[in-house]
């Protein structure tokens, strides 16, 4: 689409329309949802405050820290030379294979509380919806998705602002004093569904023809949960704390009553599609306080509502919330049932999306511009484009969708229609065509504007992973969105494993063949979370040591400090994070590191340089002996590379692990289950050096080193053997010592007994993910004489 030339008329509007406002419940919340907005957008940030200081009394605390937390300070200040450390997680698998996000920090734990949740999800969609009626946005219902029907409520004028905020403050206290519980998707009818509840489980919602919602103790949904996943169902973890619209809410039900019975309810100005019949509600019902405690216990008839919204004359739907459940939801509705076209927008990000809050709702506002929404042109907000806190400007009569769309790139997007060009693009069409019921998929289509959510996105990563090979991680699939980009990143991802070659005509591996694993490539760059530029191999294992040493420190607990000007060995350097962390804690260590796999070492001596590290870099392993030796390296499980490789037992560990992190209750773990061990198999695909082997204290002598604060050795079943070539005379040169045991053959208790004897307080501990394997830490520290 082209602007009209200076001068010239603006094309005449089409008929201005309304639209449906609609509204999600939990489960895409996130930390900092709408930040750009309520930083940059005056009536956005306005509704948070006022509604933020109403909310105060009812749950002692600003609900805006809650929202949009700023860095928390100790309560208690650590030593300058050693930061409190967090707690150690152990591995996540999940990231491991690509799979998930990780564990929530302690931001996101303080948000998924139940009575601070729930308000948050309340007050974002409000002040959303109340921005949008700024812009002169003509609103003709609306539907809400469980607690977005409070919302719904609130601006129909059923309650006001004042109850509706207090009510939904109260209403989550008391789901919070109830017994946990889990929820989870399943890409199965209601008819499928019910024979499968038995005693304890129940039909939480209705999403579509083949999408429902259990719920009910988290024991059962697990096992339901591992069932399902053997027998090939997809299914998917529902991010929250309760069963909810189970009857594990009945309890609460009656003093939900009371609750409301206390409250003006009025008739709505607004029409609204009710969550308990899916069709609209009656004013009878809207002022009804028992319609409030049913609406509690019974499922959500979402699928039922988009049916009636159908009917309805609006032509465009809004979604006001946090990512795009509901927008996904209506585009697979309008093609499931062959229903009249409607154009569906979202207007706040995904979690996973890194585009700025402003740049999407310009994009949604120049959308529902083009398609003829009741908006005033004149109350257009002046938004940041390109995600620049300076740039900024309101779309004018000229702005098209194209122009939209750049937003997002530097020239306008093609023919959304265009044909795949490359193999990779037309078997990855062939699946959306497939997952989405669709006929022909286009270069630039964006899967979620397709109908993509999570649940359809987690069908597609496994038949990518099964056509390509390739572990794409779920965030870059809402990073990238579109066909062509998508496949763009399975290509490279391909040429890096088939060495760096991408192959010009676009051909792709054999089918079911699996490309020679690298032994050298050119590091690719990476940019760690505290904004520190490195090379690494891949993404899923750097995230993972960055965790472990970076934000779990767990190198430097139980009374191990790295000290100003310490000297540090470091055993099993790997890429060099742990010699990147011992540089940030101590600018002026000198730092010695041992790395004897060549491709990791490439990348170790890269990042070295990169940072003007203090470090002597050796291209050895460190043994009882000097000599030659086959090394196991793997390159997409390179912490488990090895002098003693067993791959069966390496693949023992991380099935075990797999299986702890079902019993922990961790979510994501449905999507690993019904292919761990396809994916395993991958992870330990292997390529052998014959690496140069030496003793430490040959190492020691050569440099003239005097002491040593700190040895850490991390070197898969070798830690026996790197002590074993410590002479009698340089043990006492050594301050502590951070070992990773692997107890075989009494391991563990024999290298304790031989660091207690020289002179050492030993800790030790297990992490309760690698319960079942043979795996250790053990702390030493040299008692004072």
């Amino acid at each position: 689409m082209t602007t009209p030339a200076a001068g010239a008329a603006d094309p005449a509007p089409p008929t201005q329309q309304r639209v449906a406002l609609m509204f999600p419940g939990l489960g895409d919340h996130y930390v900092n949802m709408g930040l750009d907005l309520y930083r940059i957008e005056p009536v956005f940030r306005e509704h948070i405050d006022r509604a933020s200081e109403l909310l105060k009394p009812e749950l002692g605390l600003d609900l805006r820290s809650v929202i949009y937390p700023s860095p928390a300070p100790s309560a208690v200040a650590a030593p300058e030379d050693q930061p409190t450390a967090a707690p150690r997680q152990g591995i996540d698998l999940r990231r491991l294979l690509g799979r998930s996000r990780g564990e929530p920090s302690e931001a996101e734990a303080r948000l998924n509380q139940t009575r601070l949740t729930q308000p948050a999800l309340f007050v974002v969609e409000l002040a959303l919806a109340r921005l949008w009626q700024s812009f002169g946005l003509g609103v003709g219902v609306m539907i809400g998705y469980s607690l977005g029907e409070y919302v719904a409520a609130c601006l129909a004028g059923v309650l006001s602002l004042e109850d509706s905020l207090t009510l939904v403050a109260q209403r989550a206290q008391m789901i919070e004093e109830l017994p946990p519980g889990a929820m989870l998707a399943v890409s199965l009818p209601e008819e499928q569904v019910a024979p499968l509840l038995g005693e304890h489980l129940s039909l939480s919602a209705i999403n579509g023809p083949e999408l429902s919602v259990v719920a009910g103790p988290p024991e059962a949904v697990h096992e339901l949960e591992q069932r399902l996943a053997k027998s090939g169902t997809v299914v998917r973890r529902v991010q929250s704390s309760h069963a909810f619209h189970t009857p594990m809410m009945t309890p609460i039900a009656g003093r939900l009553t009371r609750l409301v019975e206390g409250y003006a309810l009025k008739p709505p100005q607004i029409p609204y599609i009710s969550n308990v019949t899916g069709a609209a509600i009656t004013a009878q019902q809207a002022t009804d306080p028992a319609y409030w405690a049913a609406h509690l216990c019974r499922p959500v008839r979402f699928a039922d509502g988009l049916r009636a919204l159908a009917q309805r004359p609006e032509r465009i739907l809004l979604e006001a919330g946090p990512g795009q459940t509901l927008s996904s939801l209506a585009i697979a509705h309008q093609r499931g049932e062959a229903a009249a076209a409607r154009l569906v927008v979202a207007s706040m990000r995904h979690a996973y999306d890194a585009q700025p809050d402003t740049a999407v709702l310009l994009k949604a506002l120049s959308q529902l511009r083009l398609a003829g929404a009741a908006l005033e042109a004149r109350s257009f907000p002046a938004l940041p484009l390109h995600g620049e806190r300076g740039a900024e400007r309101a779309p004018g009569p000229g702005d098209g969708v194209a122009e939209a769309s750049g937003l997002y790139a530097s020239a306008p997007p093609e023919d959304a229609s265009a044909a795949p060009r490359d193999e990779f693009e037309a078997q990855l069409a062939a699946s959306w065509q497939r997952l989405l019921s669709l006929e022909r998929v286009g270069r630039d289509d964006d899967f979620f504007t397709l109908g993509g959510n999570s649940l359809v996105a987690s069908r597609l990563l496994f038949r990518i992973f099964k056509d390509f090979r390739v572990n794409v991680p779920l965030r870059r699939l809402y990073e990238v969105r579109t066909l062509a980009g998508i496949a763009a990143v399975i290509r490279a991802m391909v040429a890096e494993k088939d060495g760096g070659a991408a192959a010009p005509s676009g051909a792709l591996p054999a089918p079911g063949a699996v490309p020679a694993a690298r032994t050298s490539h050119a590091p690719l760059r990476y940019r760690l979370p505290n904004g520190m530029d490195i090379f690494h191999q891949n993404e899923a294992e750097t995230r993972h040591f960055y965790e472990d040493i970076f934000e779990h420190r767990s190198y430097v607990t139980h009374g191990v400090r790295i000290p100003k000007g310490a000297t540090v060995f470091d055993v099993g350097g790997n890429i060099g994070l742990f010699t990147l962390f011992v540089h940030t804690e101590a600018p002026d260590a000198r730092i010695f590191t041992f790395e004897p796999a060549p491709p990791l070492f490439e990348i170790l001596r890269r990042n070295v340089a990169e940072h003007r590290v203090r470090a002597e870099l050796f291209n050895v392993g460190i043994s009882d002996r000097e000599r030659e030796a086959p090394f196991t390296f793997y390159p997409r499980s390179s912490g488990m590379s090895s002098f003693h490789a067993d791959e069966a037992e390496e693949k023992h560990v991380l099935r075990t692990l797999i299986a702890n992190q079902q019993r922990l209750g961790m979510a994501g773990m449905d999507q690993i289950l019904p292919h761990s061990e396809e994916l395993l198999g991958v992870r330990f695909e292997a390529t052998t050096f014959t690496a140069r082997l030496r003793r430490l204290s040959d190492i020691i002598r050569e440099t003239g080193v005097e002491r040593i604060d700190l040895l850490k050795v991390d070197v898969q079943k070798s830690e026996l053997e790197v002590l074993e070539g410590l002479d009698e005379g340089d043990w006492p040169r050594i301050a502590q010592i951070v070992l990773e045991v692997h107890d075989i053959g009494g391991r563990l208790s024999h290298l304790s007994a031989l660091l207690e004897r020289r002179g050492f307080a030993i800790t030790s501990e297990q992490d309760s993910l690698y319960e079942g394997t043979d795996i250790h830490n053990v702390y030493a520290l040299r008692k004072r004489q």
